[in-house]
């Protein structure tokens, strides 16, 4: 891995891996529990994009998380993860939901399709790209790991048109 300085992400040399096995617990979980974390992250979530604070998102992580972003790189550690979601997300409040369309869950691992979607100015359907989001719970409602797949590209052109809907640039 190569990183630009401690605490910055760090970007694979040959390519991304799961990295979850380095923080997996070797438990056993309630599915139900697993459950309610997943409502409570989400419901972080939706919180977040409405008030604009990212820290209660955050601590949805345990302290040694990890967290891989494709388009960012590798984030280890809740205060990581933190400091990358607060400059990249703080302050901003938008217009914007992440509704988890379904869940897979097999014990700790969770697999959710999230389409990141900007509502139509015009009130026709939202601007959307979707994001393939693999989460290792941990226990005690928190998370252990989150890796988040999506193509950048077209992430980049939905952006583009919804801000072009907004009479932006």
């Amino acid at each position: 891995m190569s990183t630009s300085e401690p605490g910055a992400p760090e970007h694979p040399e040959r390519g991304f891996t799961f990295l979850g096995g380095e923080v997996r617990r070797g438990r056993t979980f309630d599915r139900a529990e697993v459950e309610e974390a997943l409502r409570n992250y989400e419901k972080a979530g939706r919180e977040a994009v409405r008030s604009g604070d990212w820290n209660a998102w955050a601590d949805r992580f345990t302290e040694d998380a990890i967290y891989v972003e494709h388009h960012f790189g590798v984030m280890r550690g809740r205060e990581a993860i933190r400091s990358w979601i607060t400059s990249t997300m703080q302050g901003q409040v938008m217009d914007l939901v992440f509704p988890i369309e379904f869940a897979l869950i097999d014990n700790d691992v969770v697999f959710i399709y999230v389409p990141n979607r900007f509502p139509a100015p015009d009130g026709g359907p939202g601007y959307q790209f979707v994001s393939a989001t693999i989460l290792v719970y941990a226990g005690d409602g928190k998370w252990c790991y989150e890796e988040d797949i999506y193509n950048t590209a077209e992430s980049s052109r939905v952006i583009a048109l919804f801000a072009n809907a907004l009479g932006g640039s």
